[in-house]
């Protein structure tokens, strides 16, 4: 099984970005007239509330994986997963279905079975507070993990398809990147996600 990741992320040299700490807002085409789809995520630590990350996704530069999103959330595969993977100075990861009550050492590396979205790689840049899919070494085989960035991290523009955004509750991203964790980046107690469609 290969672990579902942002490839190479500690080797990036990212300790000078640690610090981009403003929410950077993407402009991203729009379809005249429609409005972008939006999600709430609920985020529990250790059953107690933290907050919740409000996201705008992007059909118009990213629609399979958009739709793929969508899809997941109408059926509630997200509750009750993790952010299974904490790596301050870079992204937070979740959306992994092993995280709900599969073992620890099983999260990251998602369920076989799952359909494989191809790459929709854009002119999107990941910075601050983007949300983009997470995939192994071979650009297809993003499913429903995803990651959010804690910084600007333009190494990875062009690798990993950009999806949608955080529009509020950076200060809730900030919040899961400071929970403490193993060595494996990966939290000592659960950082749980329920996430519902607003519009």
């Amino acid at each position: 099984m290969r672990r579902l990741a942002v490839v190479g992320c500690v080797l990036l040299g990212l300790a000078g970005l640690s610090g981009a700490c403003k929410s950077a807002t993407v402009s991203a085409p729009n379809a005249v007239g429609k409005e972008r789809p939006r999600y709430a995520i609920t985020v529990t630590h250790s059953g107690r509330s933290i907050g919740e990350i409000l996201v705008e996704l992007f059909p118009e530069v990213a629609p399979l994986h958009c739709v793929n999103f969508d899809s997941l959330v109408n059926v509630g595969f997200y509750d009750g997963t993790a952010f299974h993977r904490i790596v301050p100075g870079f992204v937070i990861q979740g959306g992994d279905p092993n995280s709900k009550t599969k073992p620890r050492e099983t999260w990251g590396f998602g369920d076989p079975l799952q359909r494989r979205i191809p790459a929709e790689f854009n002119h999107l840049s990941h910075k601050r507070g983007i949300v983009s899919a997470a995939r192994s070494s071979d650009p297809n085989s993003a499913t429903s993990q995803f990651f959010i960035c804690l910084v600007d991290v333009p190494q990875l523009d062009g690798k990993y398809t950009v999806f949608g955004q955080v529009v509020s509750g950076m200060d809730v991203v900030d919040a899961i990147a400071a929970v403490p964790r193993d060595a494996r980046d990966n939290p000592l107690e659960k950082v749980e996600m329920r996430i519902r469609r607003l519009r």
